[in-house]
């Protein structure tokens, strides 16, 4: 029964960590999110530099 318990977890934590690494690539959505606020990020900065003394 132990022996079947320690494969059980050996397989689970085996496949989680097939799929997390299966996760490292950006899809176009995310790239796209990120290209946004950068964006907000140097607006911000922009208005921010215009308003300082």
């Amino acid at each position: 029964m132990k022996l079947i318990k320690t494969l059980a977890a050996a397989l689970l934590l085996t496949g989680l960590m097939i799929s997390l690494s299966a996760c490292e690539d950006d899809g176009p959505m995310e790239e796209t999110g990120e290209a946004i606020d950068n964006r907000v990020d140097d607006a911000g900065n922009a208005i921010e530099d215009a308003t300082s003394d």
